[in-house]
Order: C-alpha cells, then sequence, then structure tokens
C-alpha cells in the first residue's frame, strides 16, 4: 500500500486566480471573498459597491470600502463581472451570465431597483445595426429607465 501525502495533492487554480497570476497579481483574502459573494448570490442580482461592502460587514469580514472599489473595477476587466453604469443611481455589479448574455435591464432612476428582461426584437435589432455598419456583434445591452411601481406610487400620492 502506497500512501500519499495531503501536501503531494495539487489544486488546480481557479480561472480568477490563474488570470490574475498571468497579470502578475496575486488571489488575495479580499479578492477572493468578493468574487464568493457574487457566485453564491448567482446572477441577476445587482449590487453597488457599497451593498457588497455592507453585505460582506454584515457577514463578519473586514474589506475596507475602497478594496471593494478596487477589486470590482478588477472583476470587470476580468469579465467575472458586469458593470451598469446607471446615471441616477452610480455603478451596480452582477456575476457575468455566459448562458444570459444578452440580457437587458429595467432600471427604476428613482430607488435603483433593476429587474432584467430578455428581447429577441431588441438583440436582432443590435445584429441588424451591427452588420448594416460593418461591425461585429459582441454583446447586446439595452438599459430602459423608468419608474417602478412602488416609486410611480410615491410620485402619484405626492402629487395628489
Amino acid at each position: 500500500m502506497i500512501l500519499v501525502s495531503p501536501s503531494s495533492y495539487r489544486t488546480h487554480p481557479s480561472p480568477f486566480e490563474s488570470g490574475l497570476r498571468s497579470d502578475g497579481k496575486r488571489m488575495t483574502p479580499q479578492r477572493k471573498k468578493v468574487l464568493s459573494l457574487f457566485e453564491e448570490i448567482g446572477s441577476g442580482i445587482h449590487l453597488s459597491a457599497e451593498e457588497v461592502h455592507s453585505k460582506l460587514t454584515i457577514s463578519g469580514e473586514k474589506v475596507s470600502l475602497a478594496t471593494i472599489y478596487r477589486t470590482l473595477r478588477l472583476l470587470v476587466k476580468m469579465t467575472f463581472l458586469n458593470e451598469l453604469d446607471l446615471s441616477e443611481g452610480g455603478n451596480r455589479f452582477e456575476l457575468l451570465s455566459h448562458d444570459h448574455p444578452d440580457h437587458h435591464h429595467l432600471i427604476c432612476i428613482r430607488c435603483g431597483r433593476t429587474e432584467e428582461f430578455e428581447n429577441n426584437a431588441v438583440i436582432n435589432a443590435g445584429k441588424a445595426a451591427a452588420k448594416n455598419f460593418g461591425f461585429k456583434l459582441l454583446e447586446s445591452s439595452l438599459n430602459v429607465r423608468a419608474l417602478c411601481p412602488k416609486c410611480l406610487n410615491k410620485e402619484t400620492l405626492a402629487l395628489s
């Protein structure tokens, strides 16, 4: 019988860790915590940097807001997260979904509530426009700014 010590097992680095290494960076506990949070909540959830900070702080993690901002930018650059630039409510981040790369967002301009939807007509319009101008479509994204029912109700009450 041959015994193998645990130290002889090799763990394979995650794609994130491999990407960091190839870029001359290292996997820090803080970077891992931020990515893990998005992996736990899954795609379709849109968080601001402040919400990421709050969730990590509530769970007992110690990560500065500045570190979260840097990590979010890095995760976007490395295509692990998608960044939504909401002029009314700052930026929100979501786990990039390879199952639904061409999805769109309905965004409340008052509270920032964000809902995803898919629409083939929008995707086809993007493909047609890209083809018409000689572009190659990489992804299709549409942000629709509106008022959610809750905020619309508040506005209606204020006008009464």
